[in-house]
């Protein structure tokens, strides 16, 4: 039909529909696919199709096996919706008048169902109610139950095209009629179409004919007709919404009891069972039982508007504790993929749910941890806040629990095979620099991301933790602290003797550059980076050539001129000296993209505005840092009392950071250290408060701020040697001395101090050494890296 359809449509068809006469159940499958594929694919106009396609599928919608029926239905119904009115009216519609006949099969008459259901939608309601509405009467009373359920669930789409007023008169007396049906499958189909169909009717629908139905319902349910409360469950929130506002006080109270009673349904059978003794009927009972308290769980946020949030400790907390301690995993599981909405919804209640937090962190189930996490940070951020958009002080300080059971959620998941759930809770751990203070950061989870860069083997868990890492570095308040993280980065993993680690840092050093300012990675990283070109392993040279033109953007002309030139040397030995012929070949993509790239200059540029905007605003907020940190100092030493993490974090949410800066906006952070800034507390203090504090959107779950500066533009720099000017070039050593110090207006003050970094170059051993410098054990991992490699 692809290549050639009017041959297909003249000799294979015809064989086709030959071969289906006699055909088996694979190949009737297959045929029914088929057709629906060349419907979809618009091989053939819809005229054609109907033409040659239509009558084969109407002969076998009654094939004897229901799945083929089925298949053949599905397609069907898809060609339903693109047929014209007079197509469908004179090759379904009207044979359908027998089919639907009580003389015919209870297969015709099912079929007979669906296809109503779906031809509501083609015709209008004058047309429907004298040509389907008699057809649709007759097999509501059929005398099969099956076709009584099947017609009862069509109901919903034929009143959707009908419209109110004939709903009113005409569907709802047969619904009603149905709820009391003898067959539990049909009463069942009643109610769940009758909730679905709950915005159609008006109020006095709801309060006269409905809720006494849903009251009859709910009374059967425990007593004869357990079948219909898994239904009635699920469906609980829907009806708490629809029929809001026309409960009596009794009613509301009655209702709410029925719901507490069905989230602790089955748990008072369970003591003293004898798995080995339980039959298989009381077995199926508790699977119905789990069922109904999963779907209470589900329904849970619902029920807290219908009592109304603050009526929640009175009326539901009971409740929703027996849901978090649950013994069944998927209650457990349902209700901490409903704890976000529960906390929204509590507000300045979020309190009265702290230990329940706790214990679904805790809990022995990975996969209730992993719906858990999902929405982490905004759960500890309205705990943090109380649901406050404008907070006092942080509250987390009243959950002592918290930070422990965050280290045992995170050592659970890295203990199990299920890296993916260890993953996701890395990276929303880069949400608690907002929710707990910077010394709880530091002791206690800081150096367990180290410890997972250094000692993990799955490498997306490697790259959470040091994307994780960059950020409580980033929001790190002590600069003493900060120092030692950066050394111990660059000596443990850029210096390391692991290649392994080396290729780690420089995934680290592409994080440093997405979070930071341009001016924090060339004082710290650019020079440790640069200085892997002498890597023994081609691996790593592989990935630092791919980093080159961001570690490029991060530098402003003419105040890194010296660094752009360092690189520019790098560049030039890359070019003369590697052996590697796969590495060769990035080197040479690499310098094509470099002197494609435009630098950014130290001045503002309309080119690149935003960005330098951007860059701005980081260098603002790590200077923050510093004035804070200085700030404490001061006040302990006046008034011995440390500036608390509380004051700190209010300072840092209440200030944002505006979307646009006026036209007068400084150049850039002014270079002046602290040790040379005025000692007057009122001048600092007033710096202070013009100082723009931390972006708010950093710690939300898309971290705005941060993934907007992902990748940094910058200023031509062309990379134009020729080929005697590259043998011309003299080889001169990365040593620590030569390039350690930037220019004074390329920097800002906070990065200034008096702790020493490790050197910048790991001298000539690391090279002379490459059984120990040049494998994760011993051996080089070449191979990983050579496949991204692009043809020449």
């Amino acid at each position: 039909m692809r290549q050639n359809p009017a041959e297909t449509l003249r000799r294979v068809l015809p064989k086709v529909r030959e071969a289906l006469h006699v055909a088996g159940v694979e190949m009737q499958l297959t045929a029914a696919v088929s057709f629906l594929t060349i419907l979809q694919e618009e091989s053939v106009s819809i005229h054609t199709y109907a033409h040659s396609f239509l009558q084969v599928i109407l002969l076998h919608l009654e094939h004897r096996d229901a799945g083929v029926s089925n298949a053949w239905l599905e397609t069907l119904l898809s060609v339903i919706d693109v047929l014209p009115k007079e197509t469908l009216r004179h090759e379904i519609l009207n044979p359908l008048v027998s089919k639907a006949q009580l003389s015919q099969t209870v297969q015709s008459r099912l079929v007979s169902c669906k296809i109503l259901g779906k031809l509501t939608n083609k015709f209008d309601a004058h047309a429907i109610k004298r040509e389907i509405l008699p057809l649709v009467k007759s097999l509501c009373q059929d005398v099969e139950y099956e076709v009584r359920s099947c017609m009862c669930r069509q109901l919903e789409n034929i009143a959707q095209g009908i419209g109110t007023e004939l709903t009113k008169s005409v569907v709802l007396p047969e619904l009603i009629e149905l709820s009391r049906d003898e067959g539990s499958s049909v009463r069942l189909a009643a109610f769940e179409t009758l909730v679905n169909l709950l915005d159609i009717f008006d109020t006095d629908d709801r309060s006269q004919t409905i809720l006494p139905l849903v009251k009859s319902f709910c009374e059967k349910s425990f007593k004869a007709d357990e079948s219909i409360l898994i239904s009635l469950s699920f469906h609980l929130g829907k009806l708490c919404h629809g029929l809001y506002g026309i409960f009596t006080p009794d009613q509301h109270l009655r209702f709410l009891e029925f719901y507490k009673k069905l989230c602790t349904l089955g748990l008072q059978q369970e003591n003293g069972h004898n798995e080995n003794q339980i039959s298989p009927q009381i077995l199926e009972q508790e699977k119905k039982y789990i069922s109904v308290r999963k779907n209470c769980a589900y329904n849970f946020p619902a029920m807290i508007v219908f009592v109304d949030p603050k009526n929640f400790h009175m009326e539901l907390y009971s409740t929703f504790f027996c849901l978090c301690h649950d013994p069944e995993v998927p209650v457990r599981y349902t209700i901490a993929i409903c704890f976000y909405e529960v906390s929204k919804l509590l507000n300045s209640g979020v309190y009265l749910i702290h230990k329940e937090l706790i214990t679904l962190l805790q809990d022995e189930s990975l996969e209730v941890l992993d719906a858990l996490i999902d929405h982490l940070p905004e759960i500890l951020e309205l705990m943090s806040t109380g649901g406050e958009s404008s907070v006092q002080e942080n509250k987390l300080s009243s959950l002592p629990d918290l930070i422990p059971a965050l280290t045992a959620a995170e050592q659970r998941a890295a203990a199990s095979l299920k890296w993916r759930t260890h993953e996701k809770l890395l990276q929303k751990y880069a949400c608690l620099p907002h929710v707990i203070s910077s010394d709880q950061i530091y002791y206690r989870f800081l150096q367990r991301m180290f410890t997972i860069m250094m000692t993990n083997n799955v490498l997306p868990v490697q790259k959470a933790a040091s994307r994780t890492l960059c950020i409580f570095l980033r929001y790190n308040r002590k600069q003493e602290q900060r120092h030692e993280v950066i050394q111990k980065l660059i000596e443990q993993l850029g210096q390391g003797k692991s290649y392994w680690n080396r290729l780690r840092f420089l995934d680290t050093c592409e994080f440093i550059i997405e979070i930071f300012s341009k001016s924090f990675f060339c004082k710290y990283f650019f020079l440790p980076a640069i200085e892997l070109t002498h890597d023994p392993v081609a691996n790593v040279r592989m990935k630092l050539c791919c980093l080159l033109p961001k570690v490029k953007s991060t530098l402003k002309i003419p105040a890194d001129k010296h660094l752009l030139q360092q690189l520019e040397m790098c560049v030039r030995k890359l070019l003369c000296q590697e052996k590697d012929k796969d590495v060769l070949a990035i080197v040479k993509r690499t310098v094509l993209e470099l002197d494609r790239m435009e630098m950014s200059m130290d001045a503002f540029q309309k080119k690149f505005y935003e960005k330098d905007l951007l860059d701005q605003e980081k260098e603002r907020e790590e200077l923050l840092l510093l004035e804070m940190e200085q700030l404490e100092k001061e006040k302990q030493q006046n008034d011995g009392r440390p500036m608390s993490d509380k004051t700190f974090e209010k300072k840092r949410r209440d200030t944002k950071t505006p979307t646009t800066l006026p036209k007068s906006i400084p150049v850039s952070v002014p270079g002046t250290s602290p040790g040379t800034s005025s000692t007057s507390k009122e001048i600092k203090k007033s710096k202070l408060i013009r100082s723009q504090s931390f972006n708010n959107q950093a710690f939300h779950a898309k971290y705005g701020s941060l993934d907007k500066c992902a990748s940094k533009t910058s200023a031509a720099a062309a990379y134009t040697p020729s080929v005697s000017g590259l043998a011309k070039t003299s080889m001169i050593s990365l040593s620590d001395d030569s390039f350690r110090t930037r220019n004074a207006s390329s920097a800002p003050s906070s990065f200034s101090s008096n702790t020493p970094l490790p050197g910048t170059s790991r001298g000539t051993g690391s090279s002379a050494d490459p059984k120990s410098s040049g494998s994760k054990d011993t051996q080089p991992r070449k191979a990983t890296l050579k496949s991204r490699k692009s043809n020449p």
